[in-house]
């Protein structure tokens, strides 16, 4: 399945971006919706994979500058974060060249690594993308998670 991953640019891409977030994390893990979108949403950089029919099938949100610094206490690292492929492109590879695009993004404003948190049962996909375990684990939303770190 090949699919083309932009940066959302106005308002009914972001509807799909949500949308596909919505049906992952609100439908399939049963995160409730007030907790699934955050005031960070309004400052990031969310990017959308479409399939060649136009079709959404992937996002992710890149978190930098001051509001990156908060949330990681480190200058020069972004944070990757609400990467969501919906059942139907997932295997496909669409997942890691969501990662990349946003790796790439990050790389263009000048970030040194990038930190995402990974849901426990998903660290062997980071690893293999290679990010590295930091910190201990914590709950987000009552999911286990752990901090991973990469050097861009």
């Amino acid at each position: 399945m090949t699919a083309e991953i932009q940066v959302v640019r106005d308002e009914r891409a972001l509807d799909a971006a949500f949308e596909v977030r919505r049906e992952v994390f609100v439908v399939e893990q049963e995160i409730p919706v007030e907790l699934e979108y955050d005031e960070l949403d309004a400052t990031s950089t969310h990017l959308l994979a479409r399939a060649a029919d136009g079709t959404p099938l992937g996002t992710a949100r890149l978190i930098s500058g001051e509001q990156a610094l908060a949330k990681t206490g480190i200058a020069g690292r972004v944070l990757l974060g609400r990467l969501a492929v919906l059942k139907a492109a997932r295997g496909t590879g669409l997942g890691a060249a969501l990662v990349d695009a946003v790796e790439q993004a990050g790389r263009e404003l000048g970030a040194e690594e990038c930190e995402l948190h990974a849901q426990v049962r998903a660290m062997g996909f980071y690893e293999k993308l290679g990010y590295i375990a930091e910190g201990p684990e914590f709950d987000d939303a009552g999911i286990p998670h752990r901090s991973m770190v990469k050097a861009l």
